[in-house]
């Protein structure tokens, strides 16, 4: 296994004092109040300095390139630097198809978190998760100041059919967890599935708002209204946001004309805005429930948070991430882009459910965990509310800012069935190593039959089923404990058949499997029936 140094490059203070340095140019840049031209000479000379006269040879361009981010991570979390390779792979996730591994992240304290698994990607089928860290790749060091987003990016992604090996480290687990990964097409629609839940209701599961999410949002929309859906469930959990206008687009479809959507507020006029509803929408009288988690982000909450303060939907789960910060794309001459932050956007009751960002990067990602530990995702209770900051919606509920979407309707975190020996072929990847060699056994059987309806009716027994597992995880160095495998039977074999349907008739058949045991998905769909005669929510 091959270590990399941890010793600070001998011109790390050197970067770090010319990161002082462009803090002046980009001030010069973006403020209109000191001369262009002064802090431009001011800047030329420094770096002619170090250019002549510094003791060692250094390419400036790359001291530049490490200052600014120095510079932006004392503003917010939000405002970041993307290369010009950065922002084209940036700008691929959410536009185009590219080959990777399908996950995105953000490096905090020089460590590659995992924030989100593309579904039907290379990662998920091997088992990586939602805040995961990647510690090591292809057996180097993979944390330290010199692993960049740029630098991050060009390691994992690949030709098609390559393979990466990933170190991961997870919170529940004490040793390093190895999964290789074979890069593949990343898929790039944003909504995952569409399905009728009952004869009424339709179910909508989106993964992020990007470019074309509107347009894939109304075809889901219309073909289940042709099904005979009524009322709609909007899956949002995990979604870390995208595009707001797309988010504004969607609310739209439900609310009567003239209703507030969502505002912002920024240090100019120029970066203030109201987006109000035109009234042509199609589902202004559908009933629908939204559900959120606490990795819904950014234009998932402008989405939720529109439709509470409208009382035009029911929100179901848990507490949303909290960001209410608007950035604003600048492309620097080298097309390398700075996304600074404008504005704050407010719901329509005049909330900001940003976090607190002041105690630091880390602290401010930090925060999910603190909500684990605290118990905020298992009892309300416990859920961190800012009493300080009360709105009333329309109808005259009570709502409130400062740090997420507080849902209308809490659903604690299901826990059945989650044991030591679950957890433990879950971070193996052994589910998903499982349900791809099931397939490739059955593949020609499988694709015989019409849909994954016909696989449940001829499925092995659920008894046959975990027995299998258990010998496969044994094989792979997990030894079965019947006792909690007993404990476990029911989200071990629901996750295998999802993932086993998924595989081969795609996502459209993963979510109507997993969801029959989703404690969030049918609490939204009880609700659902309790409110259906009182939309829009007045209770």
């Amino acid at each position: 296994m091959t270590q990399k140094s941890t010793r600070q490059p001998i011109w790390l203070p050197l970067a770090i004092a010319v990161a002082v340095v462009v803090g002046i140019f980009i001030g010069s840049r973006f403020t209109a109040n000191k001369p262009v031209a002064e802090n431009d000479r001011k800047l030329n000379a420094i770096l002619n300095l170090i250019a002549q006269d510094y003791v060692d040879t250094t390419n400036l361009h790359d001291l530049i390139e490490l200052s600014i981010p120095e510079i932006l991570s004392n503003l917010d979390p939000h405002t970041s630097y993307f290369s010009a390779e950065d922002l084209k792979a940036a700008t691929d996730d959410l536009n185009g198809s590219f080959s990777g591994i399908g996950i995105s992240f953000v490096m905090v304290n020089d460590t590659i978190g995992v924030v989100e698994v593309i579904p039907g990607g290379p990662s998920e089928k091997v088992g990586i998760m939602p805040g995961d860290k990647i510690v090591m790749i292809d057996d180097s060091v993979a944390t330290g100041p010199k692993m960049s987003n740029g630098e991050v990016m060009k390691r994992l992604r690949g030709d098609k059919g390559s393979k990466v090996k990933l170190g991961i480290k997870r919170q529940n687990s004490n040793k390093i967890l190895n999964f290789t990964v074979t890069r593949g097409d990343i898929p790039v629609n944003t909504v995952d599935a569409y399905y009728m839940l009952d004869k009424n209701t339709g179910y909508i599961k989106i993964n992020q708002f990007g470019r074309r999410t509107y347009d894939e949002f109304i075809t889901a929309m219309a073909s289940l209204a042709e099904e005979g859906a009524k009322r709609y469930m909007i899956d949002l959990r995990g979604n870390g946001g995208g595009f707001m206008e797309m988010a504004v687009l969607m609310v739209n479809e439900f609310l009567p004309a003239d209703q507030p959507i969502v505002f912002t507020k920024g240090r100019y006029k120029r970066d203030d805005s109201e987006v109000w509803s035109d009234g042509n929408g199609s589902f202004q009288d559908a009933e629908v429930a939204v559900l959120i988690d606490e990795f819904s982000a950014s234009a998932s909450e402008i989405f939720a948070g529109a439709l509470q303060d409208n009382d035009r939907g029911l929100i179901v789960g848990c507490r949303s991430f909290g960001k209410g910060l608007v950035q604003k794309e600048f492309v620097l001459p080298d097309s390398s882009a700075i996304r600074l932050t404008t504005a704050r956007y407010y719901t329509p009751s005049g909330r900001c459910i940003q976090k607190d960002y002041k105690e630091g990067a880390l602290n401010y990602e930090k925060e999910l965990i603190d909500r684990y530990m605290n118990g905020e995702l298992y009892s309300r209770d416990s859920m961190k509310i800012d009493k300080d900051q009360v709105f009333t919606t329309l109808h005259g509920r009570t709502v409130y800012g400062g740090g997420g979407i507080v849902p209308d309707l809490f659903v604690a975190r299901d826990t059945a069935g989650i044991t030591s020996y679950y957890v433990d072929v879950a971070n193996a990847g052994l589910l998903q190593r499982y349900a791809f060699n099931y397939c490739n056994n059955n593949r020609e059987a499988l694709s015989k039959m019409e849909d994954y309806n016909q696989f449940l009716r001829t499925a092995p027994s659920d008894e046959a089923l975990t027995k299998d597992f258990a010998d496969y995880a044994a094989a792979n160095g997990i030894a079965p404990r019947w006792y909690y495998i007993n404990l476990s039977r029911d989200v071990i074999v629901t996750n295998l058949k999802a993932l086993i349907a998924r595989d081969i008739y795609g996502s459209q058949a993963f979510y109507p499997i997993l969801n029959r045991n989703d404690k969030t998905v049918q609490a939204a769909l009880k609700a659902l029936n309790k409110h259906k005669a009182a939309f829009p929510i007045t209770d």
